[in-house]
């Protein structure tokens, strides 16, 4: 259904042309794509993006990394840990890969934030394009500007049609004097960060997130060195109850290697009589 629409406006645009020709319509295209990659400003933007982009993949990777920790430490512990605190070990880092997922998720899901601002970046630029276009055609009497990088689909276009160049020289002048006219406007910008902070909502969700995390572990450090004590007692008790058992036993030894007793000295004489 796409293809026939697109098929029919191409015809309708090809024999609008060949009319156009005859009566002077003035007709003409941009490239948005090229437009936005020739625009100093949208390029800068873009560049923090990317370095916003690069530090929540360390964050993510940085978790990832202390998760497969803990899972190896609690391997190592699992024979020292009784079966409560191994279930309570792995809950946390279950929670702990349910959180990192969800954090992934907010940064680069479907409405994460790296699209929300992406968004953000090029809205505004669309609409300096879209004013530079309009007032492009209103001053040169343009009755078409058509843009080849959207859907319509154009199978061949003539370069001396092509707006882009005069756009992208249109808004970087328009930038230029509207950064000439409040310079402390553009120092105070270039120190924002493109991607705005975590809000306060955030930052207490987390801080308390992070509070029972740390009781939790402390909790869990409390009962496994209490399951470490009641082991070390049982240990001892034994030992101790080995050592009387050896002892008793050596000194049963000693009465049978000392043989009967010796009888009397008076029966001894009576009997050499």
């Amino acid at each position: 259904m796409k293809t026939r629409v697109l098929l029919v406006i191409i015809l309708a645009f090809v024999a609008y042309t060949s009319n156009a020709q005859r009566s002077n319509i003035r007709i003409g295209y941009i490239d948005t794509e090229y437009i936005l990659e020739n625009i100093p400003e949208y390029t800068e933007a873009l560049n923090q993006l990317d370095n916003k982009v690069q530090k929540w993949k360390g964050e993510i990777d940085l978790k990832l990394r202390d998760i497969e920790k803990k899972k190896l430490d609690l391997r190592n512990e699992r024979v020292l840990l009784t079966k409560e605190l191994i279930e309570e070990k792995e809950e946390e880092i279950s929670a702990e890969e349910a959180e990192i997922l969800e954090y992934q998720q907010k940064r680069f899901g479907p409405n994460g934030d790296l699209i929300v601002q992406k968004q953000r970046l090029i809205e505004p630029i669309q609409d300096q394009v879209l004013t530079a276009v309009q007032e492009l055609a209103k001053a040169k009497k343009y009755d078409f500007i058509f843009d080849k990088s959207a859907d319509v689909v154009m199978l061949y276009s003539n370069k001396r049609y092509d707006l882009s160049d005069y756009i992208v020289r249109t808004i970087t002048r328009t930038a230029k004097r509207e950064q000439a006219k409040n310079k402390k406007a553009k120092k105070k910008a270039e120190e924002e960060e493109v991607v705005p902070v975590i809000n306060e909502e955030l930052d207490a969700r987390k801080k308390a997130q992070e509070e029972s995390r740390a009781k939790r572990q402390q909790l869990i450090e409390e009962r496994k060195q209490k399951a470490l004590e009641a082991r070390e007692a049982r240990k001892k008790a034994f030992e101790e109850k080995r050592k009387k058992m050896l002892e008793e036993r050596e000194a049963k030894k000693n009465n049978r290697n000392a043989g009967p007793p010796s009888p009397p000295a008076e029966e001894n004489k009576e009997e050499e009589k």
